[in-house]
């Protein structure tokens, strides 16, 4: 069921609204620092057979950020809607999103670049940003997924994206300086 925030003037930002903007802002911050500058190998970097590379961190928390928006805002994901699928050219499925993925699924992510993981971050980013900031309090109050008790409301969801996001992208901040260490 598609979801559209409630009809206001384009200027006119909730209290609530500009907090996620802000937050999915200093995201994109840290994805940023985190893979700018690296090239394919050093992004595809394991600490262990069984640890996350930089490239797959990114890739994961930016495919769930555009797997929840999308749902929410009942929208085509920009993974497939803008071609980001084909240019990355993983062996993965349409949907996929990392979730669940084992040590051998992880290792599958290579061949990527800090530009393409930066440009598919900022297109979700700006697609993010786009349906957020049109939020209202009540927006954010609408329950999108019953199978929780208590049922979770777009606000919690948003919140949980934003906090699942930070915490990946300090786990490839975290890898990062483990690589750049002297």
């Amino acid at each position: 069921m598609a979801a559209t925030p409630t009809a206001r003037t384009a200027t006119t930002v909730t209290p609530g609204a500009e907090l996620l903007v802000d937050a999915f802002g200093r995201v994109r911050e840290c994805v940023h620092e985190a893979v700018d500058g690296l090239a394919p190998d050093e992004l595809e970097v394991r600490l262990d057979d069984g640890a996350n590379s930089i490239g797959w961190l990114v890739w994961h928390l930016t495919r769930i950020q555009d797997d929840h928006i999308a749902d929410a805002a009942g929208t085509e994901q920009v993974w497939t809607a803008d071609g980001w699928r084909g240019r990355f050219g993983l062996p993965f499925p349409p949907g996929a999103t990392g979730y669940g993925h084992t040590a051998r699924e992880v290792a599958r992510l290579g061949g990527v670049t800090a530009e393409l993981l930066s440009g598919y971050h900022d297109a979700v980013h700006a697609r993010t940003v786009a349906y957020v900031a049109a939020l209202t309090d009540a927006d954010l109050a609408r329950i999108v997924d019953t199978a929780w008790n208590p049922p979770v409301t777009l606000g919690v969801r948003l919140v949980s994206v934003v906090s699942d996001d930070l915490q990946h992208a300090g786990q490839a901040a975290f890898v990062r300086g483990w690589l750049e260490r002297p």
